[in-house]
């Protein structure tokens, strides 16, 4: 990216918010609709050179939700679902629009938000486990995948709008997931590639839980991979479809309901706001029809 190009538009606004210490930068492009491209996003996430975060949020009007909300990892690349990220949005737009709920689009479908307390609860939807909906490379049992990688081994591979896979081990601080997530992160069983989560059980409907995200690196938390893991927990009888989730930045408190749906309720908070310079394509594609 030619560094010199980024100061000949105006400064954008954005906002920063966090989810359990899982950041982003969030731009509401509902009144003038742009793209930011990957160079965009990559400069945005760079923690020395930008703005430094997790993920780039854009915000998008929707002709079926409150909101379309486009996200884009720090490495460029655009997921279609963040659970984290939807906490943020939901409690920014529910102050904004004065409202008790709210409904987000994204790439992989419609997600409804609303106030819990001081808390935000959201609906992540159905768990998805089916080998090509992950996707793996080739058919087999989702619930024991046929994959070993240093000491990590049979997990269970769930779809919440991202594909995860789920190690459950003894002790979680004697996994090196710096070393193991990216070895999995792209190995040829995930077409798509994907994030990698090891879970310790701490104790009844308690879980401890690190991540590895798909085109981030290791995150404070990761709300679709704390869905992941009490769908995985469960089918594997370890907690009976509820679970407090302990992350690095704090405690998630997860539900698998009998409708088959996954709720996910936390805390969410303001950084700060400012502008910034970046790439932004104000003629460029939607890329909810090329994704």
């Amino acid at each position: 990216m030619n560094e010199q190009n980024q100061i000949t538009q105006d400064p954008r606004p954005f906002v920063k918010m966090h989810g359990l210490g899982n950041d982003f930068v969030i731009f509401d492009g509902r009144e003038d609709r742009f793209d930011l491209s990957a160079d965009g996003a990559r400069f945005v996430a760079d923690r020395h050179r930008g703005v430094g975060c997790d993920q780039v949020i854009t915000l998008w009007p929707s002709d079926t939700a409150d909101v379309f909300m486009r996200i884009q990892n720090a490495d460029g690349s655009e997921v279609g679902a963040c659970g984290n990220a939807t906490r943020c949005v939901a409690h920014m737009l529910l102050q904004e629009f004065g409202l008790d709920e709210i409904t987000i689009e994204t790439l992989s479908g419609i997600l409804k938000a609303g106030r819990n307390g001081s808390q935000v609860r959201v609906d992540m939807g159905e768990p998805r486990l089916d080998w090509d909906r992950i996707p793996l490379a080739r058919e087999m049992d989702t619930q024991t995948v046929e994959l070993v990688v240093g000491g990590l081994g049979n997990p269970v591979a769930v779809n919440m709008g991202n594909p995860h896979a789920i190690f459950f081990v003894d002790s979680i601080d004697e996994i090196d997931l710096n070393d193991l997530g990216p070895q999995i992160e792209t190995h040829e069983l995930f077409p798509e590639r994907v994030n990698v989560s090891i879970v310790e059980k701490r104790g009844p409907g308690n879980l401890r839980l690190r991540v590895w995200e798909r085109g981030a690196g290791i995150t404070q938390a990761c709300g679709s991979a704390a869905c992941a893991a009490v769908v995985a927990a469960s089918l594997r009888g370890l907690v009976d479809r509820a679970a407090a989730i302990e992350l690095d930045g704090g405690t998630l408190v997860m539900a698998w309901t009998d409708d088959d749906h996954v709720m996910m309720t936390g805390d969410v908070a303001y950084v700060f706001a400012g502008h910034v310079f970046a790439p932004f394509d104000l003629e460029g594609p939607d890329s909810r029809e090329s994704a």
